[in-house]
């Protein structure tokens, strides 16, 4: 992701695409400009939206406004083979560049040459650039466009809010933004008319907008309140101890020897016994990885020791040497460490890297870093 900056605004996107294009002989699609662009849903969108509703059965059909090719491509043909249906193009009120009558630029490949004066910062990312893209100019000019919608960017965040909520439509803000359009064209359609509108996008896009804002990322109070209403497997409080488990089963000898070779083997001092999937493995992944420490992880749920539960064995023998349950697992030098939290807890104290000197293990010492950094949000203490 190349950022530019906010006062540039999507002009000064375009430019520095065309400058890194230029310079590094990418190549570049020109999308709000690209007839291709317009093409693919005149063959595709357009033909869809025919074969569900037939000819002359889709009475309106709204759709916000980005690159210009949706509403090029489908318009176009809706016009030549549906004509009764209305096309509604949806704008931010705010900045009203398609409806607004004042002229957009054009250098000769069809790209903006500036800035459209009428652009104000609005809430609605993926619509309305800070310029009329060619492909929506050839709409507008082309008469394909039959109304202009202004949308409040209240509406948009409310409706897509509504959207997930009410109907677990998983949607973005210009998608809100769209069906807000739909339903202010249903308060004066006549009864029974049919109304399609556009939700290309997902709400996942979204997570730093003011879509989520007040969605806490971790439990709420009151998600927490529901947790501690039954005694276990909370995160306020140490669980009630679980029914005591018998006893495990003898390891195999062979799995003994495994991890005995593999604990005391000189020419890897690290081990990690782990899952290839586990959060908690992960992010002692990333800490050794940042500072450089070399290591070797044993993946006990991996194809290679799944034949004969082969892994099992291991994680048997594992639990009889340390007398713990759980993955992952650590040694340096045949001392056993402990697993995520432990191993943790030693590099914060500096222990871990006195045990790696020690050991002739080389790291990066010119690195700190608080070890629970490496944790997933949603793994941090709360």
């Amino acid at each position: 992701v190349i950022l530019t900056p906010a006062a540039e605004k999507g002009s000064g996107m375009l430019a520095k695409a065309r400058e890194l294009a230029e310079k590094h002989g990418w190549f570049l699609c020109h999308q709000f400009e690209n007839e291709a662009n317009a093409d693919v849903h005149s063959r595709t969108t357009a033909e869809e939206i025919l074969a569900d509703f037939g000819a002359d059965g889709l009475d309106y059909w709204v759709t916000g406004t980005g690159t210009g090719g949706t509403l090029k491509g489908v318009a176009r043909v809706l016009k030549a083979k549906s004509p009764k249906t209305r096309v509604i193009a949806c704008e931010p009120d705010n900045s009203q560049l398609l409806a607004g009558g004042q002229a957009q630029p054009f250098l000769a490949d069809g790209s903006p040459a500036e800035s459209h004066p009428g652009f104000r910062p609005h809430l609605m990312q993926g619509w309305s650039p800070d310029f009329v893209p060619k492909l929506a100019y050839d709409a507008i000019t082309g008469g394909m466009v039959d109304q202009f919608m202004p949308i409040r960017g209240a509406d948009a965040l409310r409706f897509a809010r509504e959207l997930a909520q009410k109907e677990g439509i998983f949607c973005g803000i210009s998608a809100g933004a769209t069906f807000a359009g739909a339903i202010e064209i249903a308060k004066t359609a006549p009864k029974g008319a049919k109304i399609l509108a556009m939700l290309p996008d997902t709400g996942e896009r979204y997570l730093s907008t003011p879509l989520f804002d007040g969605i806490s990322e971790t439990m709420t109070d009151e998600e927490m309140e529901i947790a501690a209403s039954t005694p276990r497997f909370r995160f306020d409080v140490t669980a009630s101890p679980a029914p005591a488990a018998a006893a495990p089963a003898q390891a195999k000898p062979e799995a003994v020897a495994f991890v005995e070779d593999a604990i005391n083997d000189k020419s890897q001092p690290v081990v990690m016994f782990a899952l290839e999937w586990c959060e908690f493995c992960w992010s002692l992944r990333r800490l050794l990885a940042d500072f450089g420490i070399p290591y070797r992880s044993v993946d006990l749920d991996s194809v290679e020791y799944q034949k004969d539960d082969r892994g099992g064995d291991i994680r048997l023998a594992l639990r009889h040497k340390t007398g713990a349950p759980t993955i992952p697992q650590v040694f340096v030098g045949g001392k056993h460490i402990g697993g995520c939290t432990e191993t943790f807890d030693a590099f914060n104290a500096g222990e871990l890297q006195k045990l790696l000197a020690a050991n002739s293990v080389s790291f990066d010492k010119s690195k700190t870093a608080d070890a629970y950094s490496f944790l997933p949000k949603w793994l941090h203490p709360r």
